[in-house]
């Protein structure tokens, strides 16, 4: 596979968008020698040219695939199984809800994936800790455990969404919940806290501002306010872009949509966003 941001955009067969693309194949494979140039179609003749390989068409009336890369970049979502996973996990838009305990991430992210027809990541650490928590507390280790565990699982939840995977917290939460209990942080957790810089695509921080739930696994309210500080002042000290979640629970949801119409991945973030 080869990556060609930089790559002619203009398609057809007339001799100068040919050359362009010859030239660019080229001066991008260097010195390797190709032998065999593999397509469905008419370029297939003067690329292999142009590469001194043997030029091979492979089912050029669609016949036994009923598919052609057109298609696939119209809509890679629905053509998901002739991409490589690599690239199709690259295409996922993951946005992050973050925020002290009740404060809707849950509800809003598993909500908004019913919406788009999606899967979410639940809050891998809230079942982690219902398991293995002693007197209500977790190792350091455990914590690392926590964050390894759930990346592993949004890694998987990334090959199965559809355009989107809303994720309820991830490391720089279990990074906080650390400094909170035990007030440092093991090496692992760092790093993988540290490497949620650029993760995500979209962070939005859901504001305290909602009714207090508060069940048998949470430390109550002065402590919720004490962590949602402490959460925000972590993006900002990371630099990290964010958008901030408040009022009712349709409100925050609708904002998100605004949001994701607006929000064309791999474009600048700033520059895209006017409010």
């Amino acid at each position: 596979m080869i990556e060609a941001w930089d790559g002619p955009t203009e398609v057809g067969d007339t001799f100068e968008i040919k050359k362009k693309h010859e030239e660019y194949i080229v001066k991008k494979l260097e010195s390797k020698r190709i032998t065999h140039f593999y397509c469905s179609e008419f370029y297939g003749e003067h690329v292999s040219q142009a590469l001194g390989a043997v030029n091979r068409l492979v089912d050029s009336a669609r016949k036994t695939f009923s598919i052609s890369g057109t298609k696939v970049r119209q809509d890679p979502y629905t053509f998901r199984n002739y991409l490589c996973p690599d690239v199709y996990r690259d295409l996922i838009t993951n946005v992050v809800f973050l925020g002290a305990p009740s404060t809707g991430k849950t509800t809003i992210a598993s909500q908004l994936a019913k919406e788009y027809k999606t899967v979410w990541m639940p809050e891998y650490g809230r079942e982690y800790w219902e398991k293995h928590q002693i007197n209500r507390r977790l190792s350091l280790s455990q914590l690392v455990e926590i964050a390894k565990g759930h990346l592993e699982r949004e890694e998987t939840l990334l090959l199965q969404a559809n355009q989107y995977l809303f994720t309820d917290t991830n490391a720089l939460t279990t990074y906080q919940f650390s400094l909170y209990y035990h007030k440092t942080v093991a090496p692992e957790l760092a790093k993988l806290a540290h490497q949620a810089i650029s993760r995500y695509d979209l962070v939005f921080l859901c504001d305290t501002d909602t009714p207090y739930d508060n069940t048998w696994d949470r430390s109550g309210e002065a402590n919720r306010k004490i962590f949602q500080k402490q959460i925000k002042s972590e993006l900002i000290i990371r630099k990290i872009p964010f958008f901030s979640l408040d009022g009712e629970l349709n409100t925050r949801i609708d904002f998100v949509k605004q949001i994701l119409a607006r929000y064309q991945k791999y474009q600048n973030l700033l520059d895209s966003f006017s409010f």
